[in-house]
């Protein structure tokens, strides 16, 4: 009697990689406001000034810490657990499907962050490193062990606020003075973070799109590169008006800061706008821009959107778009374009968050017969929610935006 024995395949997932042994020292997070929250170091050993805000996202920490919108601030995890999934090989091709790298930008943007409880152990196929490795392999300090939800009430009831992470001997060292607190939106983020040169992304595309670069978001970039437009990365204060007629298509992008730093590109716009007729698009920063352009005022929020969660009503129909629908969006910004009446002419809201009324988008009016459109949030994601997704299809050039 023949007998044999079918053998199959165990698959053995094993166990979380541990971070590795890495020395903690003692850790202060000092607020210009007079609270202190004490805690232990992670990553790199050193103090740091910046702007502390807090971002609600549950996922994406490393798209959130690599996107350059965060630039110059202390980002502050609500959720309590951050490092669990590790960190991802941030390398991929440039072709008509990607832009160069896994995540937001090639680096880590901000300035530090601070976590409840960062993550000794992680797990996930891409990860080949621990947040604590690379925040150290990148120079950036972070806190763990503080109380994330009493820092988040506190920035939520008196705004944003400059702050200090103060590391090692600086721990037990006297508190910063008012002086002393960097405020980074006196600077232009904006300029550290753009290209200094124009390059292209998938030259063969079959539609031209000219992106201004406030600070874009790789996925931004991506998104464009696959629905096969030939991208054109400008920086953010070129003259695109000397080239415009060789595009399809312009793209503003997001960035940090204050966006009164860029008026020369608001006004070097503003000719565009009234001369060209082609699509226009703008995120984020770049939806402050086109507000500018038009007339409308920006001014700083008490504490910004931050997260993956932030309701928005559309007040009118665009492509996909229906008026009277709430759409849930992933948001970064501090800053928002004032509400006023009247609207300027030619123009008409788009959106308008459900918690603060702030103002989420614009468009120019059917009348006008132009093709501008303005969002606050990141239709893209990266991380978030997929429900504005194809806000960037309101072009006649469906296949690009």
């Amino acid at each position: 009697m023949l007998s044999c024995i079918i053998r199959s395949r165990v698959l053995y997932r094993g166990f979380a990689t541990h971070a590795g042994p890495h020395a903690t020292l003692p850790a202060v997070l000092h607020l210009k406001t007079g609270q202190s929250f004490f805690g232990r170091s992670f990553g790199a050993p050193k103090s740091i000034f910046g702007e502390t805000v807090f971002s609600t996202s549950i996922t994406s920490y490393t798209e959130s810490m690599t996107d350059p919108s965060y630039r110059g601030q202390i980002l502050v995890f609500t959720t309590p657990l951050i490092g669990n999934y590790g960190v991802p090989r941030n390398t991929a091709p440039v072709d008509g499907k990607d832009v160069g790298v896994v995540l937001e930008s090639q680096d880590i943007q901000c300035s530090a962050v601070v976590v409840a409880d960062v993550a000794e152990k992680f797990s996930h196929h891409s990860a080949v490193e621990s947040l604590t490795s690379w925040c150290l392999r990148s120079g950036v300090p972070g806190i763990t062990g503080v109380d994330t939800r009493a820092i988040t009430r506190l920035l939520r009831d008196q705004g944003t606020t400059l702050g200090q992470i103060a590391v090692g001997a600086d721990a037990s060292a006297s508190r910063p003075t008012h002086k002393q607190y960097w405020d980074p939106t006196t600077e232009n983020l904006v300029d550290q973070v753009s290209t200094k040169v124009p390059h292209e992304l998938n030259p063969k595309g079959d539609v031209k799109i000219a992106v201004l670069d406030f600070g874009a978001k790789a996925n931004i970039l991506r998104s464009l590169v696959r629905r096969n437009a030939a991208v054109t990365v400008l920086p953010w204060n070129f003259d695109f008006d000397s080239v415009r007629d060789q595009y399809d298509g312009l793209f503003l992008s997001n960035g940090p800061g204050d966006p009164s730093h860029c008026i020369d590109a608001a006004m070097k716009l503003r000719r565009t706008l009234r001369e060209w007729n082609k699509p226009v698009f703008g995120i984020c920063m770049g939806h402050q821009i086109i507000g500018m352009a038009a007339g409308l005022e920006a001014y700083r929020m008490t504490f910004g959107n931050r997260g993956h969660n932030q309701p928005v009503l559309a007040l009118a129909s665009s492509g996909s778009i229906k008026a009277g629908r709430v759409y849930v969006t992933s948001q970064n910004h501090q800053y928002a374009l004032k509400l006023s009446e009247p609207f300027p002419q030619g123009w008409e809201p788009f959106f308008i968050n459900c918690n603060d009324s702030s103002v989420e988008g614009i468009k120019s009016t059917a009348e006008s017969g132009k093709k501008i459109w303005g969002v606050q949030f990141h239709p893209e994601s990266a991380g978030g929610p997929l429900d504005t997704m194809e806000v960037g299809r309101l072009s006649p050039h469906r296949r690009a935006y």
